[in-house]
């Protein structure tokens, strides 16, 4: 240790003081206790201050008191001077005990001063805060950055000078690392009080600890990271492109959706517009649009109420004559233009209004396999952040390229839609079906937009004998092959109808043609055929005389049936097998009804719409059919407006038939004898009944018909043989047998005896045929009565 002798109490010059500033300095009492301890000493033999504060100087040294000694024992190598301080008169003095940092041997500058220059000239905004979250400290540029001086922000905490949930978010956090000691990153875009425009910000936040470990405060150092910031959104926004457009097939929603990902991420406002050919779904004609004019299909404005939609989809034609999208589209390509907030405002009406200054403009054409769509335009408001660029425009035209080719799968999916529809309207049945058997009424509801059309149908078929066919089905697959096999199925359902055949035999010759339709089906691609084979269909057949309704199903659903003050219940049928599989046999079954009886056919769809619970859904449509109505077609209302809320992803038919029943004294039964001398009494009783009904006038031709249709029943068949006559808007006669073996109609040559009477039975009546029962066969013959 070197001593020294005591010097004259003079003022510093300027580099002793900055050397006591920079040196470790150590203060001891006359009896070599330290008193004074500064923060050099502190770093140079690491003692806290209150560790240091009492003990001896003799502490700092090695054992021989030669050479300074460090806390953990290590010698120091460094140059110590020991001054005597002088005490007041009567007070003893004491020690002053001086060292130089290692590598600190000429002028430089103290700490404090270092840190102050660092603090004042760091580039990007930093600030301290005290442990409730109040400013301490801030350089220049943050006061630049808040538009405020630090003497007005000092002991305030951020919210108090700027207001937006992002400072209120910094808030929270700068209390909780005042809280935890751990340090957190923050991301922001936002724009500052003292700024033009928004940037994206960085904030690292960390607290500020003594020598104890605690956080005596916390900073935060911010920096602006908007190309980072641009670069990753960038990337996001063709990220989510992938995900969020194209998700459907609806052409103003494909449209909305590029809106939708470019505002307010990406654009202040944004706008699809569309040649009108892409509308209805047809192919635009090669070349730019024309005659210079597009309609609007979607846009969105920062400016209007909730971020909406300035214009509805397909919005009046827009003339683009001297516009950046007609030069856009005349030369097919994207361009990045700057425009004024009028300019701004014809292109997307409402955004640039009452707004100064400029905007930046970049306008894409829509492309897609070679054809010119329409185009889309992005707008940022000058004020508002950083006009685009060339990376934004390269960006621009890969998101748009993308939602080209969306849009034109939806142009093209709209017109395979459109004539999917166009061919099953046109194959369904048109206008009301009247018949004195039931009351029926029908709605066919198409699958939602974003679906294809299917190949539900229904019909109602009138059949003899006042009687009344009921059919609904469908056909597996959508699209037009499916609204094709439905239209062929429909036929050969009415072909077969026109047989008169029972339902477990229609559907058996049904099952038949579709499977022979199948094996001569053969796909181009070698896919297997679809459409006719597991489509479903239920048939029934309702006599009004009778009052018994006879059906049967192959695969569809039951139908539901409502007995009048009854409660709705769903018939019991064998369900058979889908069309076309041909594994087990029809089965039909015969139900007795009272008059005003309420019959629900319908297809799946109807049931199962929307993701919803099937047996929700039918038991709300049992619950619809059960309360009076005043007609069938309030039926129908009623249960479509309590099932069409949910959304229809297939087709839905619904056939609703009110039973009636023929009027007892519109019908006339007689056993007939199985002597030819029965005939001619036959032929009396006959003229008798239509002499009751007052239609004398139509006697001779029904005793005609009479007396042919029995005599051959009496000659050819077997007993017993009955006569029928039915009044209804026709009159139809009918004469049954025991027998199976059905007449055929030949034109009789000069030389035969016979052969005439049924040919003059089909020239006299409106259509005749020949109905098979389980206990023989039935001809029937029905006559107009309407006049000539």
């Amino acid at each position: 240790m070197t001593s020294h002798e005591p010097r004259r109490r003079l003022p510093p010059s300027a580099e002793q003081s900055s050397i006591l500033t920079r040196a470790a300095v150590v203060v001891a009492d006359h009896d070599g206790r330290i008193t004074h301890w500064s923060t050099g000493a502190r770093v140079l033999w690491g003692y806290p201050v209150e560790d240091a504060v009492g003990r001896p100087l003799t502490d700092l040294f090695t054992d021989d008191g030669l050479r300074p000694r460090h806390r953990d024992r290590h010698e120091l190598p460094v140059p110590v001077d020991l001054h005597l301080l002088p005490g007041s008169p009567g007070e003893p003095g004491g020690f002053l005990l001086s060292a130089r940092h290692p590598g600190d041997d000429g002028p430089g500058h103290d700490e404090d001063e270092l840190t102050r220059w660092m603090f004042e000239q760091y580039p990007w905004p930093l600030v301290v805060y005290d442990p409730q979250g109040r400013v301490l400290r801030l350089n220049e540029a943050l006061a630049k950055t808040v538009g405020r001086r630090e003497d007005e922000v000092r002991h305030r905490t951020t919210p108090q000078f700027a207001q937006g949930p992002v400072y209120e978010e910094g808030h929270r956090r700068v209390l909780r690392v005042a809280r935890t000691g751990v340090a957190e990153v923050m991301e922001a875009f936002v724009r500052a009080p003292g700024e033009a425009r928004a940037h994206a910000w960085g904030m690292d936040i960390f607290p500020l600890r003594d020598a104890d470990e605690d956080v005596r405060a916390v900073a935060v150092a911010s920096y602006d990271h908007s190309e980072q910031y641009g670069s990753r959104q960038r990337l996001a926004i063709l990220s989510e492109a992938r995900t969020r457009i194209g998700t459907s097939l609806d052409i103003e929603g494909t449209a909305r959706e590029l809106v939708d990902v470019a505002v307010p991420r990406f654009a202040d406002a944004a706008a699809v517009d569309l040649v009108d050919a892409v509308f209805e779904g047809r192919l635009p004609a090669p070349g730019v649009p024309g005659p210079d004019r597009l309609r609007r299909a979607a846009s969105r404005s920062v400016h209007l109420p909730s971020h909406g939609h300035d214009s509805a989809p397909g919005s009046a034609p827009r003339t683009l004559r001297d516009t950046p999208l007609a030069r856009c589209l005349s030369r097919g390509e994207a361009e990045l233009l700057h425009v004024t907030a009028a300019e701004a405002d014809g292109l997307l009406p409402g955004h640039g209004r009452g707004r100064p200054g400029s905007c930046s403009l970049i306008v894409v054409p829509l492309r897609a396999r070679g054809t010119m769509l329409g185009s889309a335009l992005f707008l940022r408001d000058a004020g508002s952040r950083e006009p685009f660029d060339g990376d934004d425009l390269t960006v621009t035209e890969d998101l748009v390229a993308r939602a080209a080719v969306c849009l034109d799968n939806a142009r093209r999916y709209a017109r395979e839609r459109g004539i999917a529809l166009a061919l099953q309207r046109a194959l369904l049945p048109h206008g009301r079906v009247l018949h004195p058997a039931a009351e029926t009424a029908v709605r066919y509801l198409p699958a939602e937009d974003s679906a294809e059309a299917g190949g539900d149908w229904y019909d109602v078929i009138p059949l003899p004998g006042a009687r009344v066919g009921l059919v609904v089905g469908d056909v597996v697959g959508h699209g037009i092959h499916a609204s094709a096999t439905m239209g062929r199925l429909r036929t050969a359902v009415r072909t077969l109808a026109d047989l008169d055949l029972p339902p477990d035999e229609l559907l058996t010759h049904l099952d038949d043609i579709v499977t022979h339709a199948s094996d001569g089906e053969q796909d181009p691609t070698g896919a297997e055929p679809q459409g006719d084979i597991g489509a479903r269909c239920l048939y029934a057949v309702y006599d009004p005389v009778s009052r018994v309704l006879s059906l049967a199903r192959a695969g569809h659903a039951p139908p539901v049936l409502v007995r009048p003050g009854g409660v709705a219940e769903t018939l019991d049928v064998p369900a058979g097998p889908s069309l076309g599989l041909g594994s087990l046999p029809f089965e039909a079954v015969e139900f007795a009804l009272p008059e005003d009886s309420v019959l629900a056919l319908f297809t799946d769809g109807l049931v199962s719409a929307g993701g919803q619970d099937t047996d929700d859904r039918m038991r709300t449509l049992c619950r619809c059919l059960t309360p009076p109505a005043a007609s069938a077609e309030e039926i129908c209302d009623r249960v479509l407006s309590r099932l069409e809320t949910a959304p229809r992803d297939d087709d839905a038919a619904l056939l609703i038939a009110r039973t009636k029943a023929l009027d007892p004294d519109h019908v006339a039964t007689w056993d007939v004898p199985g002597d030819p001398a029965a005939v001619a009494d036959m032929r009396c009783r006959a003229s008798e009944r239509l002499t009751a009904w007052g239609l004398e006038e139509a006697s001779f031709m029904t005793e005609l018909v009479v007396s042919e249709l029995v005599t051959n029943a009496i000659r050819y068949a077997s007993a017993p043989v009955r006569l029928r006559l039915i009044r209804d808007r026709s009159l139809i006669c009918e004469v049954s047998d025991g027998s199976t073996t059905s007449p055929h109609l030949r034109r009789a040559r000069l030389s035969d005896e016979g052969g005439r009477g049924l040919f003059l039975v089909a020239e006299l009546t409106q259509r005749w045929g020949t109905r098979y029962t389980t206990t023989g066969k039935t001809i029937w013959a029905e006559q107009s009565l309407e006049p000539a």
